[in-house]
């Protein structure tokens, strides 16, 4: 197994140092080059022999995984007993891992988890590597080459990883979109359809439903439904055609006024972005929109029994009701590309996202594998939640694909919604704040 730390070190190098990144993959500064037994290793042993030298990576994951992580890296290390790691593990949500990489990506992790939207920011920051290009390498250590890790995912888990035809990250995980979860003991299936019938149920048990508004990821739902559109170009900019008449007749108005009777009914609350946990936790809550990450914390003030989950409600919009939408995406483990360690790197992030790493991902924290295998376990396929991401999905499920300058202006407006300061009827204030949303989401790339 030697022979392979030899091979995966000398092409690793030199994979890197074509494109620029100055790194030393695997403790290349005191390799095995020069250790006249590399190549008396058994071949079949499946037990690498490392060069005594430590190897220190750090790596980044959200805070609801920390316990979950601490113990994949204890199994990777025995993974490799001959190897001596040091592996620090901090909290880093997938949601906010791009900006914190981007501030300084020489600091950041050298594994990293985040949202597949990221991806191109990241990319064009040098802050992923090209996974692609670490293939042959890659193959020496676990017998493995990307391509044949890839070939385990779901198509657009694969998809959402790549770009120009290149392998930037590894897939965590699917379902990344949002539908609703509700208190079984308060309302019924029933009641979740629409919003007007929710917040009636909401109000009689004396509880309130949620949402964040403040957010272009969550309140993005009501345009999509509705048949907006927002998309990326090629130079970063965002297309979006939220203040005028979508293809179904409906204007960006009145997508603010179903918006605003939902956020001004006493039953509703508007959730700031990144407190969803802490209100469901609160107990003033029986329905909430949110995602697969929060299905743990929903058990914990509802009780596991009394929790139900279903696709999003439909909305009154326009003298009908419009089904409400929402953005899909995936959870991507990405390896930085100015990581001194690139090679090992690529290792780790591999065993924290493989077959067993999604499984054992799912049965911690029920969120959907992209493996194929693991997708079709029986556990996966008996899941009420993941039954109602695909719902979701389905009914109007949209792939995210918008620029850096999308984020702000839509937050902006959702936040003028959820604190009354547009008012129903007032047509010209809302048809101006739409207009500066998308002059604000359509700016020019500094």
């Amino acid at each position: 197994m030697k022979k392979k730390i030899l091979a995966f070190i000398m092409a690793a190098a030199t994979c890197f140092s074509l494109t620029a990144c100055n790194t030393d993959p695997a403790g290349a500064g005191n390799s095995n080059a020069s250790n006249p037994d590399a190549g008396n290793s058994n071949a079949g042993d499946s037990t690498p022999a490392g060069d005594g030298s430590a190897i220190d990576l750090v790596v980044w994951g959200p805070e609801e995984d920390q316990t979950f992580l601490t113990g994949l890296i204890e199994d990777f290390k025995k993974q490799y007993p001959d190897q001596t790691f040091n592996i620090q593990l901090g909290v880093e949500s997938e949601a906010t891992a791009k900006d914190t990489v981007l501030t300084d990506p020489s600091a950041a992790a050298d594994v990293y988890a985040f949202a597949s939207d990221q991806l191109n920011a990241l990319v064009a920051a040098s802050a992923l590597a090209n996974l692609t290009d670490l293939s042959d390498a890659f193959k020496a250590i676990t017998g493995s080459s990307i391509d044949d890790i890839m070939a385990q995912n779901i198509d657009g888990a694969v998809a959402a990883a790549t770009k120009d035809g290149k392998y930037y990250a590894l897939p965590l995980g699917a379902g990344n979109n949002f539908f609703m979860f509700y208190d079984k003991s308060k309302i019924t299936a029933d009641d979740v359809k629409t919003w007007s019938s929710l917040l009636e149920a909401a109000s009689a048990a004396g509880k309130k439903a949620g949402m964040v508004f403040s957010s272009g990821w969550y309140n993005g739902g009501f345009f999509l439904g509705a048949g907006f559109t927002a998309s990326m170009n090629d130079d970063g900019t965002t297309n979006i055609d939220w203040n005028k008449t979508s293809a179904d007749g409906i204007s960006g108005v009145d997508v603010v006024e179903g918006m605003i009777t939902i956020a001004s009914n006493p039953a509703f609350m508007a959730i700031a972005d990144n407190d969803i946990s802490n209100q469901i936790a609160s107990g003033e809550l029986c329905a909430v929109v949110t995602g697969s990450w929060d299905m743990l914390t929903c058990e914990t003030a509802w009780g596991a029994e009394n929790v139900g989950v279903a696709k999003l409600p439909t909305y009154s919009c326009a003298g009908k009701e419009v089904q409400q939408g929402c953005y899909s995406g995936f959870k991507l483990m990405g390896v930085n590309g100015m990581s001194k360690q690139v090679g090992w790197a690529a290792v780790l992030a591999e065993f924290l996202t493989n077959e067993s790493a999604q499984m054992k991902r799912y049965d911690a924290r029920q969120l959907a594998p992209t493996n194929i295998k693991a997708s079709e376990s029986d556990a996966v396929k008996a899941n009420e939640m993941l039954a109602a991401s695909i719902a979701q999905d389905a009914a109007c499920g949209v792939l995210q694909d918008v620029g850096d300058k999308y984020w702000d202006p839509t937050a902006t407006l959702g936040e003028l919604i959820a604190q009354g300061q547009l008012k129903s009827g007032d047509t010209a204030a809302i048809q101006a704040a739409l207009d500066t949303m998308v002059e604000g989401v359509t700016a020019p790339v500094e």
